[in-house]
């Protein structure tokens, strides 16, 4: 590839790589592009139209999304088959796009330095996780497996939160086998300083810490909405 290219080239011609991107947030593309320019190379995943993750060498989530916007140009390539299980974006891509350009216009002004980059990445979660934290009144939730090892989210927060979901549940299926009702698929628990909702599935749990000053039942409703969203 010359050194002189100017613009991205791939798959759709004379669109840029930005409207690329845009293009497939309104057509709520699932899948991955792939984008090289000389010797770099990059990938970026879509879910219904929504940047997930990304990956360029080393940097994941948006650093990586930062890097791949500044390059001048390159090809491009859509890939519909791929997919990934992992989330390290968790923002809207419209707000990712013109945060990536307003750092590309300071480091055109030669006032970005250092910091423009420097910023603490997001947790990698699982996809239900990352859309859960969407609702305001949710402070954290994990996706666990039935030993309660948290799926995608090794953070402090993921393992306690995980232990207590694990807990609930476990204790629901006793008190579940004791009164002859079975196993429970769902329980809560609310006091004063703490909310926690649990939610089984076949594989998995999934643990929901909830802000102590939320009814629970208004949350569910909001939490259903995303887990199963109306048609």
């Amino acid at each position: 590839m010359g050194e002189n290219i100017n613009g991205f080239q791939g798959a759709v011609a004379g669109l840029s790589l930005a409207d690329v991107i845009q293009l497939k947030g309104h057509n709520r593309y699932t899948g991955c592009i792939t984008v090289s320019y000389g010797n770099h190379s990059g990938t970026i995943f879509f879910i219904n139209g929504e940047i997930v993750h990304a990956e360029q060498g080393s940097e994941s989530g948006e650093r990586a999304i930062f890097e791949i916007i500044r390059w001048p140009g390159g090809t491009f390539s859509i890939h519909p088959e791929m997919t990934t299980n992992v989330c390290t974006i968790h923002c809207r891509t419209d707000y990712l796009l013109l945060d990536a350009f307003r750092r590309l216009d300071e480091d055109r002004a030669g006032t970005g330095k250092e910091e423009k980059i420097n910023f603490t990445p997001r947790r990698k979660m699982s996809k239900v996780a990352a859309a859960l934290q969407e609702i305001s009144a949710v402070t954290y939730a994990v996706l666990l497996d039935k030993q309660g090892t948290p799926v995608q989210d090794s953070s402090i927060e993921a393992g306690a939160l995980a232990g207590k979901g694990l807990f609930l549940a476990t204790t629901g299926n006793r008190l579940g086998a004791l009164l002859g009702l079975g196993d429970v698929k769902a329980a809560a628990v609310q006091t004063t300083n703490f909310g926690l909702l649990m939610y089984d599935s076949r594989q998995h749990y999934l643990s929901i810490a909830i802000n102590p000053g939320c009814q629970l039942d208004s949350v569910e409703s909001e939490i259903r909405n995303v887990l199963i969203p109306p048609k």
